[in-house]
This record gives structure tokens, C-alpha cells and sequence, in this order.
């Protein structure tokens, strides 16, 4: 399916998650070829839950499971960046088909570096969402910084878009949604509801 037909106007979907948004901020927007994503307190609300074996257990969105998938049909590349490690994100990424997982990173603008090289894409036509400090230089160097509205202060100054949605509750929908409208590729999906496939993990 061509995600790039030219329309004349935007589609109401677009019009609806663009409505507040700043051209400035769609412009950035419009230019993201690479979206990166950090996973706890973005992917999910931050929580750590603990098995009574030790083992540690997430909770992720399927909202945002969806807006991932939606970003990757629409011809975007996507990568996840943490700076903990472990099987979990593995297996969720592997679910969503995101391959590029970098896990136990500390130096997240360097990753967020790596993998524009990696995709030849340009540093302006990349894009990070984090919510603490080990996301500070990345969203910095990024062309399009995003948040979530429970970071610190000093991390939602710092983004060019914050979501409305917290971490792990609809904030990276919120993000691929607002990626796809900038960029006229949310319309077509609503004309194609089987594109995903009706077994589509979210």
C-alpha cells in the first residue's frame, strides 16, 4: 500500500491529532525517518514488579504495541534503547518486529548516533522519547525530542513535544500517531483496517 498519495488536505484523523500541535513541532515531526524509544516510564509506567522467584516483570500498553506497528507499515524505522537489561524487553520487541533493542546503555545520545549511521539516516531526521536525565543527550541531539507529562520538569523543557498520556498508558501512541499525521501517512490506515493482519500482536 503507498502511504505517500498526495492529498490536498489532511485527513480528519491528521487534522484531529494536529489540532494543538505547533508548526514547529510538526515540522520536526515531519522529519523523523528514525524513532527511538526508551522503555521504562515511556513503554511502561516505570513499575518493576518482582516474582517471588526474583524474576522481574513489566507492563506495556497495547495501545502503544499498535502505534509501534503503525509506524513501522508507515515506511518508519524504530528502535528501542534502555538503560536496563533484561528477557522482557526482548520478547516484547521481538513481538512488535522491532529489531534494532539496545539494552544496558548508559550513553544513549552515542546509541541514538550508532543507529542514524546505521540506517543512513541524518541526526535531524531522528527522533528520541525518554523521561529522565540518562535520556537528556539523546533528546538533545535528536531533530525531535518527545516526553511524557510525569518526566521531571527539567526533561519536558527539554522536548519539543510532551504526550498527555503517562509512560505506559497511551504516551508512544500518542507519539506515532502525532509522527504519522505530520507526515500524512495516519489517513490511509484508516482506510485499510486489515493491514495489520487480524493475528497482529499489539
Amino acid at each position: 500500500m503507498n502511504m505517500n498519495i498526495p492529498r490536498s488536505s489532511p485527513h480528519p484523523a491528521e487534522a484531529l491529532v494536529l489540532a494543538r500541535i505547533a508548526p514547529a513541532v510538526r515540522e520536526r515531526a515531519a522529519a523523523v525517518r528514525l524513532m527511538v524509544f526508551d522503555v521504562d516510564g515511556v513503554l511502561t509506567d516505570g513499575s518493576l514488579y518482582y516474582g517471588e522467584n526474583g524474576e522481574a516483570l513489566k507492563r506495556f500498553n497495547t495501545l502503544d504495541g499498535h502505534g509501534l506497528r503503525l509506524l513501522t507499515e508507515g515506511g518508519l524505522k524504530i528502535a528501542l534503547v534502555t538503560g536496563r537489561s533484561g528477557p522482557i524487553v526482548s520478547r516484547r520487541a521481538a513481538e512488535l518486529g522491532i529489531a534494532d533493542v539496545m539494552q544496558g546503555i548508559r550513553d544513549k545520545a552515542a546509541a541514538l548516533t550508532e543507529l542514524a549511521q546505521r540506517h543512513a539516516v541524518a541526526l535531524n531526521q531522528t527522533g528520541f522519547m525518554g523521561d529522565d536525565i540518562i535520556d537528556l543527550p539523546a533528546m538533545q541531539r535528536a531533530g525531535f525530542a518527545a516526553s511524557v507529562p510525569n518526566a521531571p520538569g527539567y526533561i519536558t523543557q527539554a522536548a519539543h513535544w510532551v504526550a498527555s498520556q503517562p509512560g505506559g498508558s497511551g504516551a508512544v501512541r500518542e507519539c506515532c500517531d502525532l509522527l504519522l499525521a505530520s507526515q500524512g501517512r495516519l489517513g490511509p490506515f484508516m482506510m485499510a483496517p486489515g493491514l495489520l493482519g487480524a493475528g497482529a500482536i499489539q
